[in-house]
C-alpha cells in the first residue's frame, strides 16, 4: 500500500515536470497572444502565442481583423486563410464574444512582397461593444490592432454608423503623431492600410466607396453644437488616412448564418464566393512588411515591438497617444543623452566657464539633431524633446559642479604652492630684493596660466592680496636683515685685517664701517628715513648686484663658497709658511727651539 503511494506521487509530479518543461509543437492552430486582465480593462501578453511569432526570422507582416463582436470577424479570417471552422479560428454563434484578447493564427502565410521573403501573420481581435467590457479596453484593443498591424481590415455589417467614425479618433491621432513623417526621408513607421470592409445583404444601391465618402462628409452644424464640431474634427482628420484606405463590399455568405461553419463553398453563395476570391487579392495586394524607424521586423523584434505598445497602452487609466510616443521615444532619448553625455565626458576639465558653456550648446544641439532625426511622433514629441533638454540640464549641472571642484582643487594647489614659495624666500640667508621679486612674478604667472574655471576669480584676490602682504613683510625686514648683515660683514673685515692679511687700512675700513652703522645711523637715520637715504640706496643697489643676479645667486652658493675660501685660507696657513716665510701669516706658535745664547745671570 505504501509503495503504490509513492509511485502515484511519483506519476503526478512526473506529469507536472512534463508539462511544464514542454514547449509548443503544433503550430497549425490559433494562439492568444494578448488576453484581457481579470478586471478586463487591461491587456497582458500570452506568452503562448509569442512564441509562435518569435520564432520567425524573415520579415513580419500583420492582418488584424477588428469590428463590433459578432460581426463575423473569425469567420472572415478562416475565409482569408482557406480554413475550416474546425481548423481555423474559433467562431461561435452565441450573442457573447468568442474571441478574448488578440489571437494569432500560428502558421504565417510565406510571401514575396517586392522580393522580400515576408511572414505573413493574421490576427484576430475580440470586438467592440460586448457586454461587460469598459470602452477603454475596447480603445485599447483597437490601438494595438492599429499600431502592430500592417492591413487593419475594419469589419462592419450592413453599413457604417457614426460610432464607427468616432472609434477611428484614436487611430488618426495615432496616424497624425506616426504617420505624417512617412513622406519625409525618416520614417516612424509605416501605416496600416486601412479595408473598409462593409458585409451587407444586398449590393443594390450605393456602393461602398460612396458610403464611406457620405459617412465622412462633415455633418452640418449651424447651432455651433460642441460635438457635432468634435465628430467633424474626426471627419477632416481621417483626410491623413485618406490616400492610406480603401473600402470593399461583401455579401452575405448564406442566409442561415448560424450554420456556416457547416456549409460548403458550393452552399455558400456564388457572389459570395466571388467576391471573397477578390478580397483575398486585394489584402495580398496591399500587405507590406511591418517596417519600424526603417527596419524590417523579425519574430523577436516584433515581439518587443508590441511589448513596448502594450507597455505603453496600460500605462494610464485611459490610452493616450501621448503614452505611446512616450515609450516609443525612451530608447531614442536614452541614446541621445548619452550622446552628449559622452560629448561633456570627453572635456578636460577644469575649464573657463563660458568655455564650457559653448560645449554644452554644442552637445546640446548635437544630441537634439540626433532626437529630431529618430524621434516618432510629431505633437507629443515635443514632451520627449523637453524631457531630454531637463535630463541634460541635469547631466549639465553635474559637469558644472565637477568643474567647480576641479578648479578650486588646482587653483588651492597653486595658491598652497605659491604661499610655501613665499615662506621660503621670507627666510633667504641673504636678503635680496630682486630675487623675491622673481619668484614673486614666477609665482604669480604660473598661477595665471594654471588656474582655470570658476574658481579663478576667487583665488585671484585671495592670492593677490597674499603675494601683497608676503612683499609688504619681505620689505620691512628686508633693511633691518641687511643692516645686520653690514654689521656682521664689518666684523669679519677686522678679523681678517687684523689676523690673516694684517693690512691695517682694511682693518681700519672696517672699524670706521662698524662705527658709522651702529653710532651714526642708529642716532641720525630713523628706520622709515633709512630705505629712502641715497647712501643706503647706493648701499641697497651694491649689495643686490653681489648677492643676486641671473649668473649667480650667492644666496644657494654662500655656503659652498664660504667652505671653498675656508679651505683655501687653511691651504695658505699650513703651507704658505714654509714657501714663502711668514710675514703674511700670523704663526701658530711663538716658540724657539735653540732657546736664548744670552747667559744666565744670578
Amino acid at each position: 500500500m505504501e509503495i503504490s503511494y509513492w509511485i502515484f506521487v511519483f506519476s503526478i509530479l512526473l506529469v507536472f515536470l512534463v508539462s511544464g518543461s514542454s514547449s509548443i509543437d503544433n503550430f497549425h492552430q490559433p494562439f492568444p497572444i494578448v488576453e484581457p486582465d481579470p478586471g478586463h480593462t487591461k491587456l497582458r501578453l500570452s506568452r503562448e502565442g509569442l512564441e509562435a511569432i518569435s520564432r520567425i526570422t524573415t520579415p513580419i507582416s500583420a492582418v488584424a481583423v477588428i469590428g463590433p463582436y459578432r460581426s463575423g470577424k473569425s469567420f472572415l479570417l478562416n475565409q482569408l486563410l482557406s480554413l475550416s471552422c474546425d481548423e481555423g479560428f474559433g467562431v461561435g454563434h452565441m450573442r457573447d464574444t468568442k474571441t478574448k484578447g488578440i489571437w494569432v493564427w500560428g502558421t504565417p502565410l510565406e510571401v514575396d512582397i517586392d522580393g522580400v521573403r515576408t511572414s505573413v501573420f493574421y490576427l484576430d481581435t475580440e470586438g467592440f461593444e460586448s457586454v461587460g467590457k469598459s470602452n477603454v479596453y475596447d480603445d485599447r484593443i483597437f490601438a494595438l490592432a492599429t499600431v502592430m498591424s500592417s492591413v487593419l481590415i475594419y469589419n462592419l455589417p450592413e453599413t457604417i454608423r457614426e460610432a464607427d467614425i468616432s472609434r477611428l479618433s484614436f487611430a488618426v491621432e495615432l496616424a497624425e503623431e506616426f504617420y505624417g513623417r512617412v513622406k519625409g526621408q525618416d520614417i516612424a513607421f509605416e501605416p496600416a492600410k486601412l479595408l473598409w470592409l462593409i458585409q451587407r445583404d444586398f449590393l443594390q444601391g450605393k456602393s461602398v466607396k460612396e458610403m464611406v465618402d457620405e459617412a465622412l462628409r462633415h455633418v452640418p452644424n449651424s447651432d455651433g453644437d460642441k460635438n457635432i464640431d468634435q465628430v467633424n474634427q474626426i471627419r477632416d482628420s481621417l483626410a491623413v488616412m485618406g490616400d492610406n484606405s480603401t473600402a470593399f463590399s461583401l455579401p452575405q455568405p448564406h442566409l442561415m448564418r448560424t450554420k456556416l461553419c457547416d456549409l460548403k463553398d458550393d452552399d455558400l453563395d456564388p457572389m459570395y464566393v466571388k467576391k471573397r476570391g477578390q478580397l483575398k487579392k486585394l489584402v495580398a495586394s496591399i500587405i507590406r512588411p511591418k517596417i519600424v524607424q526603417g527596419k524590417y521586423l523579425n519574430g523577436k523584434e516584433f515581439v518587443s515591438f508590441l511589448e513596448q505598445i502594450l507597455d505603453a497602452l496600460n500605462k494610464g487609466e485611459i490610452p493616450s497617444t501621448g503614452s505611446l510616443v512616450e515609450v516609443f521615444n525612451k530608447g531614442i532619448l536614452e541614446r541621445c543623452l548619452k550622446l552628449y553625455s559622452e560629448r561633456m565626458g570627453k572635456l578636460r576639465l577644469p575649464m573657463p566657464e563660458q568655455s564650457l558653456q559653448d560645449a554644452h550648446e554644442r552637445s546640446r544641439e548635437e544630441a537634439m539633431k540626433a532626437f529630431e532625426e529618430q524621434h516618432f511622433g510629431r505633437h507629443h514629441a515635443k514632451k520627449s524633446a523637453d524631457q531630454l533638454d531637463e535630463e541634460m540640464k541635469e547631466v549639465f549641472k553635474n559637469v558644472i559642479m565637477t568643474n567647480e571642484y576641479q578648479s578650486t582643487r588646482l587653483c588651492e594647489a597653486l595658491y598652497t604652492q605659491c604661499e610655501d614659495r613665499m615662506d621660503q624666500l621670507q627666510v633667504l640667508r641673504l636678503p635680496t630684493m630682486a630675487k623675491f621679486d622673481a619668484g614673486l612674478q614666477q609665482c604669480n604667472q604660473s598661477f595665471e596660466q594654471e588656474c582655470v574655471g570658476p574658481s579663478k576669480a576667487n583665488y585671484e584676490q585671495r592670492i593677490m592680496k597674499m603675494l601683497g602682504k608676503s612683499r609688504s613683510l619681505f620689505i620691512k625686514e628686508y633693511n633691518q636683515r641687511l643692516f645686520n648683515w653690514l654689521v656682521a660683514f664689518s666684523l669679519v673685515m677686522v678679523v681678517i685685517g687684523r689676523f690673516i692679511i694684517k693690512f691695517i687700512l682694511v682693518e681700519m675700513a672696517a672699524w670706521i664701517l662698524f662705527i658709522f652703522l651702529e653710532t651714526y645711523t642708529r642716532m641720525f637715520w630713523s628706520a622709515e628715513s633709512l630705505y629712502y637715504n641715497p647712501v643706503w640706496h647706493f648701499i641697497v643697489s651694491a649689495w643686490e648686484t653681489i648677492v643676486y643676479s641671473p649668473i649667480l645667486d650667492l644666496d644657494r652658493w654662500a655656503i659652498p663658497i664660504a667652505c671653498m675660501a675656508a679651505l683655501g685660507i687653511l691651504y695658505c696657513r699650513c703651507y704658505g709658511r714654509r714657501k714663502h716665510g711668514s710675514q703674511w701669516l700670523l704663526p701658530l706658535y711663538n716658540h724657539q727651539k735653540g732657546g736664548s745664547n744670552r747667559p744666565r745671570s744670578d
